[in-house]
């Protein structure tokens, strides 16, 4: 089943007459001065190299930008805290490429800033749609995208630099869960909607460690994740191929399809 579902989502790139009806859900915020970062992180820089008409008399235009790697919606690889584990350009396509799984904790989250998803969060997802598939995506909507930009909801804080870190309050994953998620299923990634897999005050990342080590890579800064069903929804997440990157922009859609 699941060849057939990554024959027809490579299908749909190339926009094959045969596939379904549906719809497309851009999961990924703009890239822009406003887009948040770690406070430790440079922010996104967009700088003019020209802009306007040439010697030759026609129009033309043309940017550089600079950013670090870990910022706006974007992959975390497993180098990123597990030495010796695949780097962004090393993660295999099939892990970026499978069936969603939804879990949506935004009641919890909105109830306490620092909520961290437990087993019995996603015990409570399976009791109602089966055991998470091998593959799956797993995308945690704690309802922080509704957020975005503001960083004082988002995030806690607009401060930046070292002592900001500690006044970092947005929901996160358990270790506990991320413990369940390696040894009892059989996941391709795990992503969220706020700007790190562990919850905002956490200060040995804990989840990022498991689910690295066990080679599953993150999705930071996820985007309208309150657009998606809990099942039915096929996520594409393709990074930038940076060579021996530990990160890097990620452009995350999600194919619904029709009914």
């Amino acid at each position: 089943m699941r060849s057939v579902l990554f024959a027809l989502a490579l299908a749909a790139c190339a926009r094959a007459p045969a596939f379904p009806a549906g719809r497309w859900i851009d999961l990924t915020h703009d890239f822009a001065p406003d887009t948040i970062y770690w406070p430790t992180a440079d922010g996104f820089q967009h700088r003019v190299d020209f802009k306007g008409i040439t010697k030759q008399g026609y129009f033309y235009v043309s940017y550089s930008y600079q950013a670090s790697e870990h910022g706006g919606t974007h992959l975390d690889a497993p180098i990123h805290f597990a030495a010796g584990r695949r780097t962004v350009e090393q993660i295999p396509l099939e892990q970026l490429i499978g069936p969603a799984a939804v879990v949506d904790v935004s009641t919890k989250a909105r109830a306490d800033r620092d909520y961290r998803v437990t087993t019995e969060d996603f015990k409570a997802w399976e009791a109602r749609h089966g055991d998470l598939p091998a593959g799956a995506i797993v995308l945690l909507n704690t309802g922080y995208h509704r957020f975005w930009p503001d960083r004082v909801k988002y995030m806690g804080t607009d401060e930046r630099g070292p002592d900001a870190v500690a006044k970092l309050h947005f929901p996160g994953l358990h270790p506990d869960a991320a413990s369940w998620l390696v040894s009892e299923r059989e996941v391709g990634a795990v992503g969220l909607d706020t700007p790190s897999i562990d919850y905002g005050q956490s200060t040995h990342f804990e989840s990022h460690q498991i689910l690295f080590k066990a080679a599953i890579p993150a999705f930071e800064n996820v985007a309208n994740l309150g657009d998606l069903p809990a099942t039915g929804a096929w996520v594409i997440a393709l990074p930038m191929k940076i060579r021996n990157g530990s990160g890097g922009p990620l452009r995350i859609v999600a194919w619904l399809p029709k009914g």
